[in-house]
C-alpha cells in the first residue's frame, strides 16, 4: 500500500491531540435539574413574559426547555437529567420515596438530551398532577426527608465519568428558603445534619451544587436560612449572592445560560520550566468558533448513527485480509515498509507538553503574530502540589520584568511556538473582571506572514492621506456612535441563529420557525439622532466638499476602474506566460507579477504565492 504523506500527516477532526475534539471530551458535562415539585411551587406567582402572572414551578420548567434548547445545539455531548422531588409518585433506580426522574424512552436517565425529551417535557405541566403529583417531602411526626432524597438520587446518577474529564453539576430550583421550618426539636436538627452531610458528600466527590432562588412577591428568599450552609457561603460570598435571591425570570433564564456555558477547560497539560521542574496547568477556551454541527450518517431503517468499517480484500482472491496492512514509501528503486506502529510514531512530532524555551521583552511582540484566539492557562494543583506557588513566582516575575514567555507546544500532528504572556487580575466595584493567568498566543510560522508587496500590489497607486481637519471630523464621528463596553460577544450570528431555529423546529415539529433578531444590523434609530447626523453630515462636507455630485462621482469610479484593468493588462503582456509555464518558471516571478496575469483576466488574486500559480496553470489548462 502506498504511503501518502497527506493521509499520514493531516490534522484530523477526531485526531485526540485536536482541540476541539479535547473540548467535547475533556470537558464534557454532566448535569442534574433538581426541580422542587411541592404545592408551594404551584400556588406562588411570579411576572414573567408580557407581564403576566405564572407559577414558580412554569418558570423553572421554561427556563430548563429553554436551556435544554440551546444546549443540544451547542454543546450536544454534554449530558443531562431532570428530576422532580417532593413529588407523589417516586420513580428513581434508589426506590426513594418523594423523587421522579423524568425521562422518555430509549434514553438513559443521564443522558444527552433529545427532541423528544424536550418536547414531551415542554408540556409536563399538562399531565405533572395526574401522573406524577405533588406533596410536602418533609412533614411533622415523618422521617421522610425528601430534599436529602433527591441530592442522594442526583449523587448516584452523576456517578458516571470521572471528575478529571468531566464537570459533574447539581442545579437547585426551589421556593423554599426553610425546607425544615415544619418541624421543631431534634428531629428538624437531625435532619438538617444529614441533608448538609449528605450535600458536603457529594461536594467532595468532585459534584458542584449551584441555587437557583425564586423568590415570592411578598418576601425575598432568604439563603441564609438553610441554603448557605449547603453551599458553604459565608462573608462576601454570602453577600454576593443575596441581590440575585430576587430576580425575575429573565434575568434567571440569563443567570442559567451563564452557568452553563462557562469556560470550559480544553485540556490539563504538563508544563516543563527546567531541569527537573515540571507544573500542572489548565488550558481555558476564552473564545471559540461557532459553526454547524457536523453531518450525521443515519441507516434509512433504523435511523441510528452509521459506524463506519473498513474491510481491506485481496485484489487477487477477493477474500477480506485479516492481517494487518503495511504501507510503503518508495525510495531509490526500493519500498521501505512500515508498521502502523512505526507510522504512529513517525507522526508523534511533539508529546504534547509545554516546554519552556527563554524569555523576551514584551515589545518583541507585535500585533500581527496573534492570528487566533489565545487560550488561558491558569495553574492546577489537582496532579502536581506545588503547581500554583511555582506558577505565581513565574507569572509575577514576568510582569515585573515585562517579559514574555517563548514555549514550545503543539499537538503530536502541529507542533508549535507559543507565546505566554502574563495578565494581571483586573477587578472592578469590588468585584473580579478577570483573572490572573497567562494567555498562550499561538505564534505564526514564517509562511503566515504576508509579503509587503502581496499585501500592496500596485506600488504606483498611492493611497489617499487625510488631512487634519479629516481626521478631526472622522475622531468627531466616531465618539458620536461609539457603543460603551462593547464585546463581539454580544451579538450572535444570525446566519447560524437562523439554521438552529429551523433545526428547532424540524426536531419539535413546530409549525411556526422561531423568530431570530439580526443583532448585526445597524441601528437606523440611533444613526438618525441630530447629533449623529450632524457628525456624519460634517464628515462628509470635510471628505467631499459642497459641490459632491454622489450619481457622478459613481460613473467616475467606474470609468477609473476600467482604465486601471486595461493597464494591468498591458503590465501581463511583458511576460510570455505560456513558455513560463512550460518551463516551471512561474515561481520564480515576484507575487506582484503573477497578479498582472490574474487581473488581467479577472481571477481572484488572494492567496499565497503557490495558490496564484496554481490559477494561473488552470486557467491556462497547464
Amino acid at each position: 500500500m502506498d504511503l501518502d504523506p497527506e493521509d499520514v500527516f493531516k490534522d484530523e477532526e477526531d485526531d485526540p491531540d485536536n482541540e476541539f475534539f479535547q473540548l467535547s471530551q475533556s470537558s464534557k458535562e454532566y448535569v442534574v435539574y433538581l426541580v422542587d415539585a411541592s404545592p408551594k411551587m404551584f400556588n406562588t406567582t411570579c411576572p414573567g413574559k408580557d407581564q403576566k402572572d405564572e407559577t414558580h414551578f412554569h418558570a423553572a420548567i421554561s427556563c430548563i426547555a429553554e436551556s435544554l434548547k440551546t444546549q443540544i445545539i451547542s454543546r450536544a455531548y454534554d449530558e443531562v437529567t431532570i428530576c422532580f422531588f417532593n413529588t407523589r409518585e417516586k420513580e428513581n433506580l434508589q426506590d426513594l420515596n418523594g423523587v421522579f426522574v423524568f425521562n422518555v424512552a430509549e434514553r438513559e436517565h443521564l443522558d444527552r438530551p433529545t427532541a423528544r425529551l424536550i418536547k414531551e417535557f415542554e408540556h409536563i405541566e399538562d399531565s405533572f398532577m395526574k401522573e406524577i403529583g405533588s406533596q410536602y417531602g418533609i412533614v411533622p411526626g415523618s422521617r421522610e426527608n425528601s430534599l436529602y432524597n433527591a441530592l442522594w438520587v442526583a449523587q448516584a446518577l452523576l456517578r458516571k465519568g470521572s471528575i478529571k474529564t468531566a464537570d459533574k453539576r447539581i442545579l437547585l430550583f426551589t421556593n423554599e428558603d426553610d425546607p425544615f421550618g415544619s418541624l421543631q426539636g431534634a428531629a428538624k436538627v437531625d435532619m438538617t445534619r444529614t441533608t448538609l452531610q449528605r450535600a458536603k458528600d457529594a461536594q467532595d466527590l468532585g459534584i458542584s451544587i449551584e441555587l437557583l432562588p425564586l423568590s415570592r412577591p411578598d418576601e425575598e428568599f432568604n439563603v441564609s436560612i438553610f441554603y448557605a450552609d449547603l453551599l458553604g457561603l459565608d462573608g462576601d460570598y454570602l453577600a454576593q449572592f443575596m441581590p440575585s435571591a430576587g430576580q425575575r425570570l429573565e434575568d434567571m433564564k440569563d443567570q442559567l445560560r451563564k452557568r452553563m456555558f462557562t469556560k470550559r477547560i480544553i485540556k490539563r497539560i504538563t508544563f516543563h520550566i527546567t531541569g527537573g521542574l515540571s507544573i500542572e496547568v489548565n488550558t481555558y477556551a476564552l473564545i471559540r468558533p461557532t459553526v454547524p454541527g457536523a453531518i450525521t450518517w443515519l441507516d434509512s431503517v433504523t435511523n441510528r448513527p452509521l459506524k463506519i468499517e473498513r474491510s481491506l480484500i485481496c485484489e487477487d482472491t477477493g477474500a477480506l485480509i485479516e492481517e494487518q496492512p503495511k504501507r510503503f514509501q518508495p525510495y531509490k528503486n526500493e519500498n521501505v515498509k512500515f508498521s502502523v506502529d512505526e507510522i504512529s510514531e513517525i507522526k508523534r512530532i511533539s508529546t504534547g507538553h509545554l516546554r519552556l524555551l527563554g524569555f523576551k521583552p514584551l515589545s518583541c511582540l507585535k500585533e500581527y503574530h496573534n492570528l487566533r484566539p489565545s487560550t488561558f492557562v491558569y495553574p492546577s494543583d489537582q496532579e502536581v502540589v506545588g503547581s500554583t506557588c511555582t506558577f505565581i513566582a513565574l507569572h509575577r516575575s514576568m510582569l515585573q520584568l515585562k517579559r514574555f514567555a517563548v514555549a514550545f507546544y503543539g499537538s503530536s500532528s502541529h507542533p508549535q511556538l507559543v507565546a505566554l504572556v502574563a495578565q494581571e487580575e483586573i477587578t472592578r466595584a469590588g468585584g473580579q473582571i478577570e483573572p490572573a493567568g497567562m494567555h498562550m498566543i499561538y505564534l505564526p510560522y514564517s509562511d503566515d506572514v504576508r509579503d509587503d508587496e502581496e499585501i500592496f500590489p500596485d506600488a504606483e497607486d498611492l493611497a489617499p492621506r487625510a488631512d487634519e481637519d479629516q481626521i478631526k471630523k472622522a475622531s468627531a464621528l466616531i465618539k458620536r456612535i461609539d457603543i460603551k463596553d462593547f464585546s463581539v460577544c454580544q451579538f450572535a450570528n444570525p446566519a447560524l441563529q437562523r439554521h438552529y431555529a429551523v433545526l428547532q423546529a424540524l426536531a419539535l415539529e413546530e409549525d411556526d420557525i422561531p423568530e431570530t433578531i439580526d443583532e448585526t444590523l445597524p441601528d437606523e434609530e440611533g444613526l438618525n439622532r441630530p447629533s449623529v447626523a450632524k457628525a456624519i453630515e460634517e464628515f462628509k462636507l470635510s471628505v467631499y466638499g459642497d459641490n459632491y455630485d454622489e450619481e457622478n462621482d459613481h460613473l467616475g469610479k467606474g470609468k477609473a476602474a476600467e482604465a486601471s484593468r486595461k493597464r494591468k493588462a498591458d503590465a501581463a503582456k511583458d511576460y510570455d506566460w505560456a513558455d513560463l509555464a512550460d518551463n516551471g518558471k512561474l515561481k520564480d516571478l515576484t507575487v506582484a507579477a503573477l497578479k498582472t496575469y490574474l487581473n488581467a483576466h479577472n481571477i481572484p488574486v488572494t492567496g499565497k504565492k503557490e495558490a496564484l500559480i496554481s490559477r494561473i496553470l488552470t486557467h491556462m489548462g497547464k
